[in-house]
Parts: structure tokens; C-alpha cells; sequence
């Protein structure tokens, strides 16, 4: 599959008005959903969707009373996907926050079942992929860097907030193969995590690693302050103000895009109609003015993706994560 079947706007654009396949269009329904697991501890990406979205959906009266937040950390989201399979896949009351990082995990094998598992409700909004540099760094374009990497892969040293084969050494990945680093070498680029996407700029900076991988929501102060080059954002289409003038992969010939979206999965044995209803729900907060705000404030694009078109979405993405996976050996 090519790289470019990952996300683009476009697509995403067109799922908003058509890509629900079920109850697009129609009124939204008050649901007793009444809880959203986030799979982590408090404060994290995870627990801010469900907190956000378990706010609206009750101000905006799309579902009967609050909505319980439980928080479910462990194995990146693999303790609560194994509580819901196991014990919750026909409630139709829950919601589970869900990411690219999410997807991630079940591509590499480390969630207790695959996408089939569970019923892909909708993405939210989502964050978006950037390549980086410190200001004073030799690399002053995309070409530059990525010329490098295929020349001699070992000779950059990368890094982000995630481990070798996480999303940002993935979005990572896929630019180098999109330049042509043949599959037997990709795995050679040499990859350092840190503990967030802030830290990785901060090491940048002191000339400990050449360029970072990350959302652009993490280091955007950085972005503002001047203190860093953008080689490239990983969006289908140029990011509304401050960073419109930030050029993007596919501008500069890389048909490559990378986005953290935010979402919801429920239960594999929800009956279609209650999941219909919970879908056109999501759509219905999504299209609200108050989510605008919300997702605005916290740094993510408003996008929208519901129903069989984020299902297969999905699906699609695992596929090209687990491709990627096989070829650096994070999986055999």
C-alpha cells in the first residue's frame, strides 16, 4: 500500500459529509452513555479526550446525565482494551479514548486482539506530525536531511517521545522511505526517545541528536520563539495561522503524512443500532462550535472521520504500521 493511504485532510473532509455510512444527517439521540475509559492516568492526551469530550456531550445534552471518566493505565492502553473485550464488549454505555498510539499498539502485536476487536466509533481532531531542526543546524531543507539519511543512515541521529517503533520513529521512517532508503537499511537510522517532544527539542539544542520527530502541539513554543528550523509538517495541506507558512512533506515531493488523531472505540459486540447512534452522536459534538474551542485551545486541527470510514481507516493504518514494523524487526 502506499505510504500516502495515512491520513489526508481531503479524505477526512469528505468522510465529514459522507464517510459516516450510517446515520450522518440525521438528529443525534440522547444515549445513557454514562462513562469513557481513558487508558492512562490523569493528565495525559487519553484522559483529556475523554474529560473534554464527557463535558460536551452533557453541556450539550447529547447524552442522559454526566459521563463518568475512569481512569485504566497500563500497557499503552492494553489492560483497558483486555477489560473491555473481556468483559464489557456489548455495553453500549461506554466509550474508550482512543489514538494513533493506540493503533500503533495493536499493529505491533501488543494489544489481546486486533482491530476487528472492537467497533471504531470516530476521530475527534487530531495533532500533527513535524520534522525538525536547531536553527544553526547544517540542514537548511527537507531534501538536505533526507539526502543524508539515504547516503549514510547511521550518520543522523533522530529522535522523540516515542520508542523505536512508536509513531514519531514511524512518521520518521516513512519520510526516509519515501526518499528512498531501500527497506534492508531503514532500520539503520539511528533513533533516541525521550520523554516528551519538548525534551527531545531541548537535547536538540544542545547538539546531542541532529533533528526531532514530533506533534507539532509539544513544541510549538519553540516553533514561535524562533529557536528552531521546520523542515516540514506532515499534513496533506498547508495548518491554518500562526503556522501557515510551515511547508509541508507533500509540498516538497513527499506524499507522506502523519497525524496523532484523537477518537473513541466501544465494545466488538454493540448492536448496530445503538452504534449508529453513537457515532452520529460524536458527529453531532463534533460539528458543535464549543468543540471548535476546545480542540483549538489544546492544540489539535478539528477533523472528523465516523463510522465504516473510520473503521476502515483504521484498519488500513495498522496495515501499513505492521508493514513498516516487519521491516526495522520491532515485529517478526
Amino acid at each position: 500500500m502506499p505510504i500516502s493511504t495515512f491520513v489526508t485532510p481531503r479524505r477526512l473532509m469528505a468522510s465529514s459529509l459522507l464517510g459516516l455510512g450510517l446515520a450522518a444527517g440525521l438528529p443525534a439521540q440522547a444515549l445513557p452513555i454514562d462513562e469513557c475509559i481513558a487508558p492512562a492516568d490523569p493528565g495525559g492526551g487519553w484522559d483529556f479526550t475523554c474529560r473534554s469530550v464527557g463535558k460536551l456531550l452533557h453541556e450539550l445534552d447529547l447524552v442522559d446525565g454526566n459521563v463518568q471518566v475512569t481512569n485504566m493505565p497500563g500497557g499503552v492502553g492494553a489492560v483497558a482494551f483486555s477489560n473491555v473485550a473481556g468483559k464489557r464488549a456489548d455495553d453500549s454505555n461506554l466509550i474508550v479514548a482512543t489514538s494513533t498510539v493506540g493503533m500503533t499498539q495493536i499493529a505491533q502485536g501488543r494489544y489481546p486482539g486486533d482491530a476487528d476487536t472492537m467497533r471504531w466509533l470516530g476521530m475527534l481532531g487530531t495533532d500533527v506530525g513535524v520534522i525538525l531542526v536547531d536553527d544553526d543546524s547544517p540542514y537548511q531543507t527537507l531534501d538536505q536531511l533526507l539526502e543524508a539519511i539515504v547516503a549514510a543512515p547511521t550518520s543522523v541521529v533522530m529522535s522523540g517521545s516515542s520508542g523505536a517503533g512508536g509513531w514519531d520513529h514511524i512518521r520518521a521512517l516513512m519520510l526516509a522511505k519515501a526518499a528512498g532508503l531501500p527497506g534492508d537499511r531503514i532500520g539503520a537510522l539511528r533513533w533516541v526517545q525521550f520523554d516528551g517532544g519538548g525534551p527531545a527539542v531541548t537535547q536538540m539544542m544542545g547538539g546531542h541528536v541532529d533533528a526531532v520527530s514530533t506533534d507539532l502541539g509539544e513544541i510549538a513554543g519553540f516553533i514561535e520563539s524562533g529557536d528552531v528550523r521546520v523542515l516540514a509538517v506532515l499534513s496533506d495541506e498547508p495548518l491554518p495561522e500562526p503556522f501557515a507558512e510551515l511547508p509541508t512533506a507533500v509540498s516538497q515531493g513527499y506524499d507522506v503524512t502523519g497525524y496523532n488523531w484523537r477518537g473513541f472505540y466501544t465494545g466488538g459486540e454493540v448492536s448496530d443500532e445503538d452504534y449508529a447512534s453513537m457515532v452520529d452522536t460524536l458527529h453531532t459534538l463534533y460539528e458543535s462550535d464549543e468543540w471548535k474551542e476546545v480542540a483549538a485551545q489544546n492544540g489539535l486541527v478539528p477533523l472528523w472521520r465516523g463510522g465504516d470510514a473510520f473503521s476502515d481507516f483504521v484498519r488500513e493504518s495498522i496495515d501499513n504500521v505492521e508493514a513498516i514494523s516487519r521491516e526495522i524487526g520491532v515485529i517478526q
